[in-house]
């Protein structure tokens, strides 16, 4: 047994391991621990199939940042776990229905799977061979040179998605205190202001 064979049942075991452990564990911040192993693992695949732009994308994006947040999100809001668990119990049956209806539906997709016997050579008539360009060159020229409009409209899909969340949540309600910076920064000293004379023994009002 070869040493990439060796590491991709190392890797591929990771993906598996993190996943599993990620939805059964108690502990939210240990969910979220299994979880930047199975990125890692997924990356280190990617690494075996020799795509270094997707494996280093993969950690610096979601294992740098989403599972990061995830983890000071987890552990900054203090939620009451126990509480959340005893109302899943109510719905555990339903979920136990729709996760059966998942599994009988992937089992349905991989027992009639079959490989096109030219599937192989459509993938490498996309991108140059590795010989002869690397592959991030090979993956910017695909994705900035014939997919050039797709990808930017799915980056303006991305944009109106994120403004459209900022404004469903930017309520302005009456009985919240907002700082108004403008108001701050054109204040009259003169008037913001006010000295007091107060005498020895005398309190304040």
């Amino acid at each position: 047994m070869t040493v990439p064979v060796i590491a991709f049942y190392c890797f591929a075991a990771g993906v598996i391991i993190g996943g599993l452990f990620t939805v059964l564990s108690r502990h939210p911040v240990h969910s979220v621990l299994w979880l930047i192993l199975s990125f890692l693992s997924a990356a280190g695949l990617f690494v075996l199939l020799g795509a270094e732009f997707v494996a280093m994308l993969l950690v610096i994006v979601y294992v740098g940042a989403v599972a990061v947040l995830f983890l000071f999100v987890v552990m900054m809001l203090d939620v009451d776990f126990a509480e959340l668990r005893a109302e899943m119990s109510k719905f555990l049956p339903l979920g136990m229905l729709i996760g059966i209806v998942l599994l009988m539906e992937l089992t349905l997709a991989l027992g009639s799977w079959r490989f096109a016997p030219d599937a192989e050579a459509l993938r490498d008539n996309l991108t140059p061979p590795l010989a002869e360009t690397h592959n991030t060159a090979a993956l910017g020229q695909l994705i900035y040179d014939e997919y050039i409009l797709l990808f930017q409209l799915a980056g303006l899909i991305l944009l109106v998605a994120m403004i459209g969340a900022i404004l469903l949540t930017l309520r302005h309600r009456s009985d919240i205190k907002r700082q108004d910076v403008l108001a701050q920064m054109y204040r009259d000293p003169a008037k913001a202001m006010e000295l007091k004379d107060v005498k020895p023994g005398q309190g304040l009002s």
